[in-house]
Formats: C-alpha cells, sequence, structure tokens
C-alpha cells in the first residue's frame, strides 16, 4: 500500500485513559477577557498585536471543499450558546525555521500530539481525547494546494500500517501547514463520524516561548530523567523548568521512569505539564499584570496556526465567555480507547462507542454519585480489552465508572518528597 514517504499524488478537481479535569480552559478564558480589558481601555494596538500575530488564513470549508460531510451544520464565525463545538489540537514538530534548531533536521511535517476537543453545547463541559500518533487508522484523498489530492491509505494491521501522524505529513507534504491540519481533520472526521468546525496548531518556538514568558513551570519531577533524544536532562525533585526543559519533558519517550518509550506513554506527562502551566498563570496573577499578560498572548499567539473561525481574538473572547462558569470538573481528558498491536494501536470497541457519546453530545463520564446521598458506585470501571494511556495499574485518582474507558478527575498535582 502506499505509503507516507511516497509522496505520491493524484490529478482531481481543486477542493476549494486516561482523564484528568485541569483549569486549561477556564485559564485561557481568564487570558483573552484580560485581552479584551485592553482594548476597552484604549490600547486597540495591544490587541490588534496579538491579532496578528496569529496566522488564520486557512478556510477550513474551502480547502476540503466536496470532502466536507453534508449532513453537519455550517462552521460558525464564532462559537454560539447552544451549538456543540469541536476542535482539533495538533502540536507540530515542523522543523523549519526556528524550529530546526530544537528537534534536529528531518524532512517535512509532522504532528505528533493531538487533542479532538468537545465542547458541550449547553458549555458545561469540555471533553479532550487525546489521540495516540501510532494509532492506526484510514487516511481518505486529502487536497493539496495545488488542486491535486493524496492517494488514500488503508489502516492496515501492525506496524506496516498507517499510523495517525502521518495523515499530516500527507497533507503537508508541500510544506503548507494549513493543508496538513486539513488532512488530519479529513482523517478524524472519518474514523469518529463527527464534523470538525476548527483547528489549531501549536509548534515548538511557540510552546518554549511561552514557559519563559511565564518565568517557567514548577513541576515535581519524582526520578531523575535523561533521554538524549528530545534534549532532556532532568534531576529528581521539585524545580522550575524553562522553556526547553519543558518542551523536552513534553516530546521525551525514552529513559523516563515508568515510560515503556511509546506515544502512549507520554500522554499523561503531557497532561501534567499542561496543568502545571495553568497553575503557574493563575499563582502569578499574570492576567491582572498587564505586561505579563501581554508577553504571555504575545508568546502564546505567535505560535499558533489556525481555521479562521477559531483564529479571532473576539471568536476566543466569546468562547471564553460563556465557559467562565464551567466547575473544575467540567474539564475531561481521555484518550482512544485501544489494544496493541506490535508497536502500533489500534481502537477497540470502546472507541467506537466513545465517540458516539460525544456525537449525541451526552458526558463521557458519569458524575460521582453524592455521598449523602448513600449511592455507591460501579465496584471498577470495565474492561476495555486493552490497556489505558496510563500503562498497567490503576491509578488512585481514577473515578469508578461503568463507562468502558478510564475516567480521571479533580487537579492532580505530583508532591514530592
Amino acid at each position: 500500500m502506499p505509503t507516507t514517504s511516497d509522496a505520491a499524488v493524484r490529478r482531481g478537481p481543486r477542493h476549494s485513559s486516561r482523564m484528568r479535569s485541569h483549569r486549561f480552559l477556564r485559564g485561557l478564558a481568564v487570558a483573552v477577557i484580560g485581552v479584551l480589558a485592553f482594548s476597552g481601555t484604549g490600547a486597540y494596538a495591544v490587541y490588534d498585536a496579538l491579532q496578528n500575530n496569529i496566522n488564520n488564513g486557512y478556510d477550513l470549508d474551502d480547502i476540503l471543499g466536496a470532502h466536507e460531510p453534508t449532513d453537519g451544520p455550517s462552521t460558525p464565525s464564532d462559537p454560539k450558546a447552544g451549538e456543540a463545538y469541536n476542535i482539533l489540537v495538533l502540536g507540530s514538530d515542523s522543523r523549519g525555521g526556528d524550529n530546526a534548531g530544537i528537534g534536529g533536521e528531518f524532512e517535512g511535517m509532522r504532528s505528533d500530539t493531538t487533542l479532538f476537543v468537545h465542547i458541550s453545547a449547553d458549555r458545561s463541559r469540555v471533553e479532550v481525547v487525546s489521540i495516540p500518533r501510532d494509532l492506526l487508522v484510514d487516511v481518505p484523498a486529502c487536497p493539496l494546494p495545488d488542486g491535486s489530492e493524496t492517494y488514500p491509505q488503508d489502516a492496515g494491521t501492525d506496524d506496516d500500517g498507517t499510523r495517525f501522524n502521518s495523515a499530516f505529513s500527507l497533507g503537508a507534504q508541500t510544506g503548507d501547514i494549513g493543508f496538513g491540519a486539513a488532512c488530519a481533520v479529513l482523517t478524524v472526521q472519518e474514523m469518529t463520524g463527527m464534523r470538525v468546525d476548527d483547528f489549531v496548531v501549536v509548534d515548538f518556538t511557540g510552546f518554549q516561548s511561552m514557559v519563559d514568558s511565564i518565568g517557567g513551570v514548577p513541576m515535581c519531577i519524582p526520578e531523575p530523567m535523561q533521554d538524549p533524544k528530545s534534549d532532556l536532562d532532568l534531576q529528581a525533585g521539585d524545580q522550575t523548568l524553562n522553556g526547553q526543559q519543558a518542551l523536552a519533558l513534553a516530546r521525551a519517550r525514552h529513559n523516563v521512569a515508568g515510560s515503556d518509550g511509546s506515544d502512549i506513554g507520554r500522554i499523561d506527562r503531557q497532561q501534567e505539564l499542561l496543568a502545571a502551566m495553568v497553575r503557574q498563570v493563575l499563582s502569578k496573577n499574570i492576567i491582572t499584570d498587564s505586561g505579563a499578560l501581554f508577553s504571555f498572548l504575545n508568546a502564546a499567539t505567535a505560535s499558533l496556526t489556525t481555521s479562521e473561525g477559531i483564529g479571532s481574538i473576539t471568536t476566543m473572547a466569546g468562547l471564553a465567555n460563556s465557559l467562565r462558569a464551567l466547575p473544575a470538573d467540567g474539564v475531561i481528558f481521555t484518550t482512544v480507547p485501544f489494544d496493541w498491536a506490535g508497536n502500533v494501536v489500534t481502537q477497540n470497541d470502546a472507541g467506537a462507542v466513545l465517540w458516539e457519546r460525544i456525537a449525541s453530545d451526552q458526558p463521557i463520564s458519569t458524575p460521582e454519585p453524592d455521598p449523602t446521598t448513600g449511592a455507591t458506585p460501579s465496584d471498577s470501571p470495565a474492561d476495555t480489552g486493552g490497556e489505558t494511556a496510563g500503562g498497567e495499574g490503576t491509578d488512585p485518582t481514577t473515578d469508578e465508572s461503568t463507562e468502558p474507558w478510564d475516567v480521571t478527575t479533580g487537579e492532580d498535582e505530583a508532591v514530592c518528597g
């Protein structure tokens, strides 16, 4: 079957786990509202500078053209109350420009971190599903900037199959990040049966800058960690990671305590790091310090490439405002339920159930019983038929649930010593 490295195209018509609940989107909401406060006090130049940072020139509907599902709602210019909203967030390790000195040299672009973010219609829940880069998937034909399209790729069943992160590479083979994101969107839509309304791509240098702009990220490192491939070299104990160290921790897969060297093993670390960043932003009162807020948001927005719908500061503010009342346990992380197939993974039956739940805008986790009622949860989570994102064993913070996937809620923070 064709592979990503074939870079083969065919001519055609151009087409216009485990869950963690954190305050990430709540922190983002407050930050964006802070930006609007600048414009309200007459500092419109600040707003304009941040808006100009974002590369948001991609009309997702125009790129997908005939590939677009016909039964989904149109992409909103900004999220509105009463409508569920799906965003695909991709971490790009493109090695061009400033990124080349961080990630090393290789040809092409990849996306090793992908989050499917579902915001419920009533804005009471934000559900984030991590999609493993090594998940075997069918990649449909994807449009390219010159009007041609890629050949579709079959998922396969083993190490020679098509991995999810190849979708971004196929679409971005000409160097255009937007078309890479669009191919990932098409792949997710085929896998889930749901429309993706918008995409956000974050790169290496932007992530480093965001961490440095908030003075680093306090973290507990339980054991020494060294991974030459990601330039990770950390000693055990409480410490504050700078941008380079935080990025290395997010990318590391080898020689890391508790990790099997797979992409699955680092998903939890990435979520813990993100939560620590949000705690730092809130603890340092960056939101109320105009200078610090601009520094952080200048770094954040400069790292983003988005589709037009989500790429407006005004749009972000409207969404953030509607999420201001979101409770801490309303933001939940999980990973696509999977089974191992050699060095890759395949979505199991529980994965289909998860996507169906999201498509119907139903909660993916059962709330914990109220202890005053005497109700008790089930004895244990249902067996998914495969390992969870955290590997073997049961995390003590995992809620007992009737769902066929593991559920973790609460603001979990590791403590050293």
